[in-house]
């Protein structure tokens, strides 16, 4: 048994508007969903997409904090010319230049129109494969830790852990990859960018929550009610849910 990352979820006042900002960021497509935009790649909606994490922006009522998120996308660019385009065209589709204490570096940090930290990466040939989303990034204290939970939680396989860095990616070697990078800012605001994990057909969810808790997830109530879905957070109180399949995948 185990689980497949299949989105990244992004809380948002105004989840029309953020979901337009990342369809055209990503040269994806932003599909009304039921009381969510998701967005993926570009054509008919395939959900789960086979190779990618999608984005699904959530509604909420309460603006993002000035703390900066835990958790945020990298982007990928195939050139120096490539990535000043990028700049200037997520510039102008209102992304803002920020400051998380980067200093001098060769990528550029900006943030959504809700204020949810992002980095446009200068080329890394180990991104050329990646798709716009190069890596979703995990500020962490303990990357080896991060690495046993997350490796044992998933199907994805793990291709590094060292005290500063532990780096995952699909079996399949597709997609983005996931990245936990050691540092020292502890938790302070509840995690407004997550991921969203799903079982496989035929697989039980409950199992595999149960399965979780014993890896050293816990339960999280956010008011969430009652839901088809399951809050939990990491051993570092990484927020996470687990979906429910869609009947047509099994139980």
């Amino acid at each position: 048994m185990a689980l497949r990352p299949v989105q990244v979820n992004i809380k948002a006042l105004d989840h029309p508007a953020v979901g337009r900002f990342w369809a055209k960021a990503l040269g994806w497509h932003a599909h009304a969903a039921g009381a969510t935009t998701y967005v993926g790649p570009a054509g008919d909606l395939v959900w789960p997409d086979p190779v990618l994490l999608g984005i699904d922006v959530v509604p909420v009522p309460e603006p993002k904090t000035t703390a900066k998120n835990r958790v945020h996308l990298d982007l990928a660019t195939a050139s120096a010319a490539h990535r000043a385009e990028l700049v200037a065209r997520l510039l102008a589709l209102g992304a803002t230049p920020a400051d998380v204490g980067q200093g001098t570096v060769p990528w550029t940090v900006l943030a959504d129109p809700e204020g949810n930290e992002f980095c446009v990466l200068e080329p890394r040939e180990v991104y050329r494969d990646t798709g716009p989303v190069a890596a979703v990034v995990v500020d962490c204290a303990d990357p080896r830790a991060m690495a046993r939970f997350w490796d044992a939680a998933t199907d994805w396989t793990l291709h590094e852990a060292t005290d500063d860095q532990a780096v995952l990616r699909s079996a399949a070697g597709t997609g983005p990859y996931l990245e936990f990078l050691r540092t020292p800012d502890p938790k302070t605001a509840p995690d407004r960018v997550h991921l969203d994990l799903l079982p496989y057909p035929g697989d039980d969810k409950e199992a595999e929550v149960a399965r979780l808790r014993t890896l050293g997830a816990a339960d999280l109530d956010l008011g969430q009610g009652d839901v088809s879905w399951t809050c939990l957070t990491d051993p570092e109180e990484h927020e996470f849910c687990v979906l429910a399949p869609r009947p047509e995948e099994g139980a």
